[in-house]
């Protein structure tokens, strides 16, 4: 591979990069526009002072920017392009981000980092886009799915940060970013049990056994680091602990691993049966942090074996849908100790989870695409999916994708009273040839929502531990005693989120109509409740609260930001659609 220096040129001076531009400005307004951050009057945002000074056509050195919106039928999304500054495109995410900010109401403290993040993301994902022009050979809907994992470069389709990964460098991205496929090999460390959290519902003496060649000994257990992590934070911030010999390097796994789309999440490459390593990274991603809370890690085993009892005794989950629940099976933290200034600087930075391996759960004739695959295209533009619509047909194929992904979820929440966070990264599809069979959840820790007194047995519900007050996040929580934040949370993720992205992909590269799309899946919806006449929660709510993503960026951290969108299976006609 060329140096980064060299790779990074070609990439920012390339084809690809205008389009990424264009992409990260056009999310970036659309986004503000949809979560009314900003007004906007006949398609122009008019800002009173230019920076550049290059202003001819006005006088008052203002500035003028145009663009094309659509409101869509989904959850009423504002799609934007043909930005324009003055009539010409818009070079500069930055400055265009500077010329707005007095139309926003911002903090103007968060605007510097925001760009930072969004500059970030377009030299990152212009890269992804040309080693991808430069390397893709094979037609996407042919790989496997931990092949697709890093061939699928899209990322968040709504956030414009989608792929900042603030901490990682160019030299970081090369050699850890999924869509260069690096073989990543992580470290392992033996540590002292003193320092260590461990929980698990499998015996971690001989799983670990399982996993490295060497065994731990008499107080101390194994815990895998990615080897960034540790070169770049953590054999400093853990000093301490090697000079006492509380831990200790062991060395790298003998097998090679290749990172998920969420970059922190490793698959095997040698042993595809052996567990995905979920591991601890001080990044930044779509502006969230991507350490793993030790209450997070405590708690997520606990977490699965509740969904997996729940699904193992629902003869809808078990048998008809056959739905799969990839377990965390064991998690590892390593705690600095009581130090409030070593333990808030430390706190997640060193953790493990241990997630089932996709590959044993798949029938002999079953293949697997993470559900951001189903708007993917390759480097030519058609669709991942274009030879599995046109054999079977838009609608019936959505059909079937209602059935096996909708329903599960859905029933979760409506007859179990369990809301999860099943966007669109933490769904598989499972297909024969196209044709979709069913659906594997997975990253359960932290994506779990309830209200206790709507459990269908709450005598069932895990003890969990709760967030620290110091890491708490008025975004992220649990358990709740308002039931439209539960509503709201499986709404959000499974439908704005990943279903929703797959009705206006398919209205683009297809003219499949919007509303007929919600029409199918609320025709399905209906058959389901038809079944089961008496849900627990209502998900036919006329309006979903979902979170600003964007604008939360550009405020101060002191309430939930969500605003009310009309819900689209409210709306829809449930006749069958023609």
């Amino acid at each position: 591979m060329p140096p980064p220096s060299t790779l990074l040129d070609t990439a920012l001076t390339g084809p690809t990069a205008a389009d990424v531009r264009r992409r990260v400005l056009h999310q970036l307004l659309g986004s503000l526009l949809y979560e009314n951050a900003v007004r906007a009057e006949d398609g122009q945002l008019r800002c009173d002072n230019g920076i550049n000074g290059d202003n001819d056509d006005n006088s008052d050195n203002g500035v003028r920017y145009t663009f094309r919106a659509r409101r869509r039928y989904t959850f009423g999304r504002v799609t934007v392009d043909d930005l324009r500054r003055d009539g010409l495109e818009p070079q500069s995410i930055s400055l265009f981000l500077a010329e707005i900010a007095p139309l926003l109401d911002a903090d103007p403290s968060r605007l510097p980092q925001f760009a930072r993040e969004l500059e970030e993301t377009y030299v990152k994902d212009a890269l992804a886009q040309q080693h991808r022009r430069n390397t893709e050979h094979t037609r996407l809907h042919r790989l496997d799915v931990e092949t697709l994992e890093g061939a699928i470069t899209d990322g968040h389709r709504y956030h414009p940060s989608y792929k900042s990964r603030l901490g990682f460098g160019i030299d970081d991205n090369l050699a850890y970013g999924p869509e260069f496929r690096p073989d990543v090999r992580p470290l392992w460390l033996s540590v002292d049990r003193s320092i260590v959290e461990t929980s698990a519902v499998v015996d971690e003496a001989s799983f670990l056994r399982e996993q490295y060649p060497a065994q731990a000994e008499s107080g101390r257990t194994l815990v895998p680091v990615h080897p960034w992590q540790w070169d770049r934070h953590l054999a400093a911030a853990f000093a301490g602990e090697l000079t006492s010999g509380s831990i200790r390097v062991l060395g790298p796994d003998p097998d090679r691993f290749r990172p998920q789309q969420s970059i922190r999440t490793l698959a095997c490459l040698d042993r595809p049966h052996r567990p995905y390593l979920k591991l601890a990274m001080s990044l930044v991603n779509t502006s969230t942090s991507r350490v793993l809370a030790p209450h997070t890690v405590h708690n997520a085993p606990a977490v699965s074996a509740w969904l997996a009892g729940i699904a193992a005794d629902d003869p809808l989950l078990r048998d008809e849908l056959r739905t799969v629940f990839l377990r965390e099976l064991m998690g590892t933290a390593v705690v600095a100790g009581d130090d409030p200034v070593r333990r808030d600087a430390t706190y997640g930075t060193l953790a493990c989870i241990w997630r089932e391996s996709l590959h044993p759960h798949l029938d002999p004739d079953e293949s697997g695409v993470p559900f951001t695959g189903l708007t993917a295209r390759n480097v030519d533009g058609t669709p991942l999916i274009d030879p599995w619509v046109r054999e079977q047909g838009v609608a019936a194929w959505v059909r079937r994708i209602a059935e096996v992904v909708v329903v599960p979820v859905l029933h979760l929440l409506c007859h179990h009273g369990i809301a999860l966070e099943s966007h669109a990264q933490n769904m598989v599809l499972l297909h024969r040839s196209g044709m979709p069979t069913r659906v594997a959840l997975r990253d359960f820790h932290d994506g779990v929502r309830f209200c206790r007194e709507r459990l269908a047995a709450p005598d069932r519900c895990p003890t969990l531990r709760s967030t620290p007050p110091h890491h708490e996040n008025r975004n992220s929580f649990v358990e709740t005693d308002d039931p439209s934040l539960v509503t709201d949370f499986v709404l959000d993720a499974l439908l704005f989120v990943g279903i929703g992205e797959l009705a206006l992909f398919l209205a683009d590269a297809y003219g499949f109509d919007e509303a007929e799309f919600w029409s199918l899946v609320r025709e399905v919806l209906t058959g389901y409740l038809d079944r089961f006449p008496d849900p627990r929660y209502d998900v036919l709510t006329p309006e979903v609260a979902v979170e600003k993503l964007t604008s939360r960026r550009l405020l101060p951290d002191t309430e939930l930001r969500v605003h009310p969108v009309p819900n689209p299976l409210a709306a829809a006609d449930p006749r069958p659609a023609s």
